[in-house]
């Protein structure tokens, strides 16, 4: 089955085929390491430096989606700023060991924002 989308843009096209359905955390073994039960891939980062590597390694190698420890995001903004622009991997700040910071979710509040115009997590509408 081959994935499209009309764009009129080929390397869209040709990023989509390449992109495998794989699937990636990154954090702290212990905080992380419950991800590899439903068979996501866990790679061990507990400094900004090493998620950065891990990242840009992750994006080498045709991940669709890669999950990250919010607390590491945080350190990284211009790392994750790159990759946004690219189609994959969609990288996802995720809360570990219990505790959010909120980075992740106004990440998709303010996605969303752009998207649509309007903030549907909190029911407000968007001056542009």
């Amino acid at each position: 089955m081959q994935n499209t989308v009309n764009v009129g843009n080929n390397r869209i096209q040709e990023d989509i085929n390449m992109v495998q359905n794989k699937i990636a955390v990154v954090g702290d073994k212990d905080a992380v390491a419950g991800f590899a039960a439903v068979g996501v891939e866990v790679f061990d980062a507990t400094t900004a430096e090493q998620a950065k590597s891990t990242l840009n390694n992750l994006c080498k190698q045709n991940y669709a989606v890669v999950f990250i420890a919010e607390c590491l995001a945080e350190q990284i903004p211009e790392t994750l700023a790159k990759i946004k622009v690219q189609p994959f991997p969609a990288v996802v700040p995720i809360p570990t060991n219990g505790q959010s910071s909120g980075f992740g979710m106004a990440g998709i509040k303010a996605d969303v924002e752009k998207a649509i115009g309007v903030d549907i997590l909190f029911n407000k509408e968007v001056n542009k």
